[in-house]
């Protein structure tokens, strides 16, 4: 089976005069269609980098990446897959509903303005439609910015630490809508993250970046059952899964030191 998502020997440098910065070497990795994959490394190790190869914001050095079998450009052109980033980036003159709605309009899909509305209900903003987003709080604009990704029904959704700035109260309340949302309207994930215990509750497989060059130094199986309850957070076995991946990026440190 083609993978949905491939990564081979990807790698990239950024150069400053004579200074060369190698943030990603040899980066390789698949994702099949329905998995949610997070990656999860140390500050500095090139995740948000690999994000911005993968959305068409910076080009590779080397290697190759196709998603659906094509360029990630071509596949970014043909709206295979939406994106949502740490900062939800909404425009701030228009309303929540608007900003949602805005992919269909540049995608030349107005026909399809019920789904704006189903998606605000699916993200928990009914009520809100109208409100502008210096109304809403953190969380709630970054779930616009999910339902603004999901609006024109992508097979792969990827996001970039999308409650990487929310309090670990709120990430974690919303950690629990993204498996909802995901649940009820299934996409291929691919997340990147700093927090362990997020990739263990939200992923099927939680692949470890070694420091930087970032490249893939292990894949780990999540395998809990669906859907992940807050006991799954105290089980012995989310613990275990929680320690084998800390020692991952702490032996990847020791490696690369």
């Amino acid at each position: 089976m083609t993978p949905l998502l491939s990564l081979r020997h990807v790698s990239k440098t950024y150069f400053n005069g004579d200074l060369a910065v190698e943030v990603l070497h040899g980066l390789s990795l698949d994702i099949e269609a329905g998995e949610f994959v997070a990656i999860v490394g140390q500050s500095g190790s090139g995740k948000s980098t690999l994000m911005n190869i993968l959305g068409c914001l910076d080009q590779p050095t080397g290697g190759e990446l196709e998603v659906f079998g094509k360029p990630a450009r071509q596949a970014r052109l043909d709206q295979d897959y939406g994106i949502a980033f740490q900062q939800a980036g909404l425009l701030p003159w228009r309303s929540v509903a608007a900003n949602i709605r805005l992919p269909l309009e540049l995608a030349g899909r107005r026909s399809e303005q019920g789904r704006v509305q189903e998606l605000i209900d699916l993200v928990g903003l009914t009520g809100f439609e109208k409100a502008r987003p210096a109304q809403l709080s953190g969380g709630m604009r970054q779930r616009a910015s999910i339902a603004r990704a999901l609006v024109l029904q992508p097979d792969l959704l990827l996001l970039d630490e999308p409650f990487g700035a929310l309090d670990d109260m709120t990430r974690q309340r919303l950690n629990f809508e993204l498996q909802r949302i995901l649940l009820e309207q299934p996409a291929t994930t691919l997340m990147v993250t700093h927090g362990i215990q997020e990739a263990i509750l939200l992923a099927d497989q939680v692949a470890v970046m070694s420091p930087r060059p970032g490249r893939i130094v292990d894949i780990v199986p999540i395998d809990l059952p669906r859907p992940r309850t807050v006991d799954v957070l105290r089980s012995p076995e989310f613990h275990a899964l929680q320690d084998r991946l800390v020692s991952l990026l702490f032996d990847a440190r020791a490696d690369a030191g």
